[in-house]
């Protein structure tokens, strides 16, 4: 291992280089992660997953998530709805608002303001967002709506939007599918219930597992970013044993192993079930994912341009 040595007006890339270099603790698992996506990012044999769990899109990483699916560096992404409802709502022209963890939760609720952390969104806006669900819903044929995928109602909606910064509105232009089985476990999944009490719409979940299923079928390798953990964690691998795994992981969590959780589960685990393949490269990154991501992301880009 080699000592860090900090140098006035280094980049973000000398920086990790440097920290890859030292190889240990968490400093050597942020220079293994960029050297990981580097490959991932530079090989076109790679298709890659990049998976979304916790409140990262308002966190502030809509932009860093687009940005690489704009950059086809990322060829399907597995979220929670959490994360496309807040992309919805900033691409409407609403904001994020910074606040205090040390909230008066009540007081917010007179204020009619909700919390994420220290992250504040004005309830108002899920209002305007319901109406405008419901006109985008609305603008769908009603056949098509007979029988739709998540991922398909998601790349309706995104060519709909005019945010260039959208995660959706990207994903729409390059083809990248956004795939959510779990969609109707957020505000916008309630608001498709609603509008389908007196219209149709008819969510068919399997066809996400098809589309899925698809990308890994054409891959010639996977490799997989694996940020938080939850269903999306767990969906983008399990669809990755019908090939024995992926070639290629990183994964960012807080979670612990210890309860037995999957969020908290090393690569490792993920070997017993064929999520990774036993010679796979893979690194696990204990670190906040608003912190260690747009690092890697920063560093993988300098070695790439």
């Amino acid at each position: 291992m080699k000592q860090i040595e900090l140098v006035r007006g280094m980049s973000v890339g000398d920086l990790v280089g440097k920290m890859g270099a030292c190889g240990v603790l968490g400093a050597g698992k942020i220079g293994k992660a960029t050297q990981l996506a580097t490959e991932m990012f530079t090989d076109p044999e790679y298709t890659v997953f990049l998976t979304i769990a916790g409140a990262l899109v308002p966190a502030g990483l809509r932009r860093v998530i687009s940005d690489l699916i704009d950059g086809e560096y990322v060829n399907v992404v597995v979220t929670t709805g959490a994360n496309m409802v807040h992309d919805m709502v900033e691409a409407l022209g609403y904001r994020h608002l910074q606040g205090t963890l040390m909230a008066e939760d009540k007081k917010l609720k007179a204020e009619n303001i909700g919390r994420i952390a220290d992250i504040y969104v004005e309830q108002e806006v899920f209002k305007h967002l319901e109406t405008w669900i419901h006109r985008m819903l609305e603008s769908i044929p009603e056949e098509k709506r007979r029988r739709i995928s998540v991922s398909e109602l998601l790349r309706e909606i995104g060519k709909k939007i005019e945010d260039p910064k959208s995660i959706l509105a990207v994903a729409a232009r390059k083809n990248v599918p956004i795939i959510c089985p779990a969609f109707a476990d957020c505000i916008a999944g309630f608001h498709l219930w609603a509008f389908g009490q007196d219209k149709t719409l008819q969510i068919d979940s399997l066809l996400d597992t098809s589309t899925i299923m698809e990308k890994v079928f054409e891959a010639k390798k996977t490799g997989i970013i694996i940020l938080g953990g939850g269903f999306p964690k767990h969906f983008a691998l399990f669809a990755n044993t019908f090939r024995e795994g992926v070639d290629c992981a990183i994964q960012i969590t807080m979670d612990r192993p210890e309860p037995g959780g999957l969020s908290g589960a090393p690569l490792e685990e993920a070997i017993s079930w064929s999520k990774v393949k036993p010679k796979g490269k893979a690194v696990n990154v204990i670190c906040d994912a608003t912190i260690a991501f747009p690092i890697i992301v920063a560093a993988t880009m300098e070695n790439i341009h």
